[in-house]
């Protein structure tokens, strides 16, 4: 038994599980940060690793938590994906926050800048990537 699960485990891939969050606010506006720890990568979305034994939904409101010192108003999964150049699960979530909730946040550890952004007025710096995964989850959002 103990041969077959270490073969198991020596010979199954390893992946990183991350949470996302794709935020927006009563007016259809999404919520971008500017990560400290990720400079050069400019805007993007709120998120993380999971901690061991973490439920993905738990991990979404702590990355919040932490990224923003607010907890959002609803959360809901958006869709799950899998990144193999970087061998990772993405589990993507869609949340509301009223806009206000985040009037005189400050600056902290691992965020520059958190900003509300219309859909058709996203900033620069934003990856490609990043956009997709938007435009994807308020897509299924759409069609509910």
């Amino acid at each position: 038994r103990f041969v077959k699960r270490a073969g198991v485990w020596l010979t199954q891939p390893r992946f990183a599980v991350t949470a996302g969050a794709i935020v927006s606010d009563e007016r259809g506006r999404v919520l971008l940060l500017r990560h400290v720890l990720r400079k050069g990568s400019g805007w993007g979305v709120p998120g993380g690793f999971l901690k061991a034994s973490e439920q993905p939904e738990e991990a979404v409101r702590r990355e919040l938590r932490e990224e923003t010192g607010l907890e959002p108003d609803s959360v809901e999964l958006a869709f799950v994906r899998a990144l193999g150049h970087t061998r990772q699960v993405e589990i993507i979530f869609r949340c509301r926050m009223r806009a206000a909730a985040l009037e005189g946040l400050e600056k902290g550890f691992e965020i520059d800048r958190a900003e509300w952004f219309a859909r058709d007025a996203l900033p620069q710096g934003l990856s490609a990537d990043q956009r997709r995964l938007i435009e994807r989850a308020l897509a299924v959002n759409a069609r509910e």
